[in-house]
Parts: C-alpha cells; structure tokens; sequence
C-alpha cells in the first residue's frame, strides 16, 4: 500500500486529520478478512497522535457484489446522520483506486471492546448476560429503521430476499468451486436445491418485517463500551441491504444451533449441544427481547451457511498464496465439514421453531 498516497489523501478529505503529519502508523487488524482493515495513527510534529480505521477491497478477483466498502460507506453515513443506532462516524470515501490499489473509506476509530469469542471466555456470567441481551436490543434498533426516512429507500429490494440471496449464494458456490477449485460438496448441492424448493410465501412481502438487513450481524462485529455493557458501534455492513429482517435474527442465533469458529474442534455443535456457558441467555429469552413475530427459522439458519460458503471457499482458494493472509486461514475451509452436521441439526431447529409470537418492550 502507497502509505504516502493514503495520507495525503486523509489530510485533504479527512477533517481534523493531523497536519502536517510527516507519516503515519499503518497495522492491519487480524479480525475481518473479508474487506482488509487498518488501524491509521498520525500524529502532528509535537501533537497527540490520532487513530481512525480504514477499510479497503482486497486486491485481486474478487466475486460479483462482494466486498462493497461503498455500500459500507452509504448506510454508515446514513445511520450516523438520521438515527440513534450506534455506528463509527465515517468521514470519506475514495472509489479511486490509483490511490492505494482498491476503493477504501476512512472512519472514526471507536475505543471500545471487541469479544471476538462467541462464548465469551474469560467475561463474567453477569456480563456475558448484558453483552447478549444489548446485542439483540441493538438489532431491534437497527430493524426499527425507517428506510425511506434516512435515505435508504433505493437500497436493496424488500421482496424476495431469501429467494434472491439462495439463487446469488448458489451461484457463487458454484463458481467457487470445481475445474481446479476446491472440490464441490455433494450435500452443498443437494442443500441448495432443497432451499430452492423451500422459499416461505412471506418473502414475496414487502411489509412486516421487511427493512434495513444487516447481513452479518454476530457479537464479534459489535463494539462495547470500555466500561458499560452496551454496544457503541455495529461493524461489518458489507452485506447489508433491505429485506426480510428475520434472516438477520436467525443468524445471531446460530452460535447456539452451530460453532462457526475458526478452531479445529472435533464437534461444530453450537450452545444447544455443547452447553450454553454460564450467564448467556437461553435462546429462548434472547429471542423474546428481539422476536415479534414467527418465522421459518429451519430456512434462515440454513440460508445464512449457504451465503457463508462461497466466502469460505473464495478466502481458501486465495491464501493459497501466502502473501494474501495471515498464516492459519486455511482453517477456514475445514469449517465446510460444517455442511455434514446441517441435516442433525433438528433439535435445536425445532426449538427455534417452536418460539410462538412475542411482544417485547
């Protein structure tokens, strides 16, 4: 990266960017592989150095609608001007790629905790309680927003979104894989086909529950306060658009039908199986603070691994070059064995089945 390039452009387009800077301190984050991720520190001859975050495309082939840092740049921009919902303050977004290779945007550096750890080793029961419950009350806020009020109406198309994200995730799967890619799964196809077949009648809807999606909306994209247990910054917004906002609900329970983390475990059983550490919620509880209404959770939980794979077998496929990522990435792909628990997982998908319809403050 052209380090001289980047910080000339922060001090014409970032306001209060310390200048003159004669450099800047540039470390990548180790969380979030998907859009590459900095941590930018400059400071002023004799002045307090300043952070703020900088998130770029990767470089190279990348799949169709992937890594969209300006769509990142629109929502952020959006939500941090018209809403309470608690976002990092971007402040420019360069879609010339001369600049340092790819589009990037800069951002406010948020002071803050970061639990990169579903189960939430080392955190108290009491805090590990409000850490779960302020992440399912922050997406409430976010699904609350009025679209067409911030902006956002032009955003995505509220109809058909489980239908349209199983077409363009199969697509991707498919292009991910064979003809000297990684090997296709049999039971990724078979999956796909079933989901095909499976589209619930509410996703034609454009109403109830239809809105601003996330699309990546886990604890581990969520800031908290140092010292309080609320979330100060909802990261990631890569994959957001409109849609049905349950498929976001379903993904932030999946730690508790599935263990998606990086780890060679010798089990992918999620909280429902493994056993729910000591002080987070029951699914149950979680959900009655967000859930208002029910849904076919078995579809979602199931959609939300289809849309992950692709990128799994995309991040796999590129670090086969060393120079791409941080040694260890390859664990990535033996998380697709993930795909041979799917059809055990009745259990825990009849729980979330069984929720009735809720009301919650």
């Amino acid at each position: 990266m052209d380090e001289a390039a980047l910080l000339r452009y922060a001090a014409a387009h970032v306001p209060g960017f310390p200048a003159p800077a004669p450099s800047l301190a540039l470390t990548q984050f180790g969380h979030g592989q998907s859009n590459p991720t900095y941590c930018i520190q400059a400071a002023a001859p004799g002045g307090e150095a300043r952070r703020y975050v900088l998130r770029k495309k990767p470089a190279g082939a990348i799949l169709q609608s992937a890594h969209a840092v300006e769509r990142e740049f629109q929502v952020l921009k959006a939500l941090g001007a018209y809403t309470d919902v608690p976002v990092p303050k971007v402040f420019c977004l360069c879609t010339d790629a001369s600049v340092i290779g790819t589009p990037f945007y800069i951002m406010e550096y948020l002071e803050g905790a970061l639990y990169l750890n579903n189960k939430l080793t080392g955190v108290t029961p009491e805090k590990r309680r409000n850490i779960y419950l302020a992440a399912a009350k922050t997406l409430a806020a976010v699904h609350k927003i009025d679209a067409t009020a911030v902006g956002l109406h032009k955003y995505g198309r509220r109809d058909n979104y489980c239908k349209r994200q199983v077409e363009r995730w199969g697509k991707q799967y498919l292009h991910s894989t064979g003809e000297g890619k990684p090997a296709r799964y049999q039971k990724m196809l078979d999956l796909i086909g079933w989901l095909k077949e499976n589209i619930p009648e509410e996703d034609s809807s454009t109403g109830l529950g239809t809105g601003l999606v996330h699309g990546d909306y886990r604890v581990d994209n969520l800031v908290f306060h140092p010292t309080e247990d609320r979330v100060i910054g909802v990261l990631d917004w890569e994959l957001s658009t409109l849609g049905n906002q349950m498929c976001d609900v379903a993904y932030s329970c999946m730690p508790y039908i599935i263990d998606a983390t990086l780890s060679e475990n010798s089990s992918y059983g999620g909280f429902e199986h493994s056993g729910i550490p000591d002080g987070i919620p029951q699914l149950e509880e979680y959900l009655a603070v967000y859930c208002s209404m029910s849904v076919s959770i078995v579809l979602l939980l199931f959609s939300c691994w289809l849309n992950k794979t692709p990128i799994l077998f995309t991040v796999f496929y590129r670090s086969l070059s060393p120079s791409k990522f941080p040694s260890g990435t390859t664990l990535a792909c033996s998380k697709l064995e993930v795909l041979h628990c799917l059809f055990t997982l009745s259990r825990g998908i009849y729980l979330c089945r069984s929720i009735p319809q809720m009301d919650y403050g």
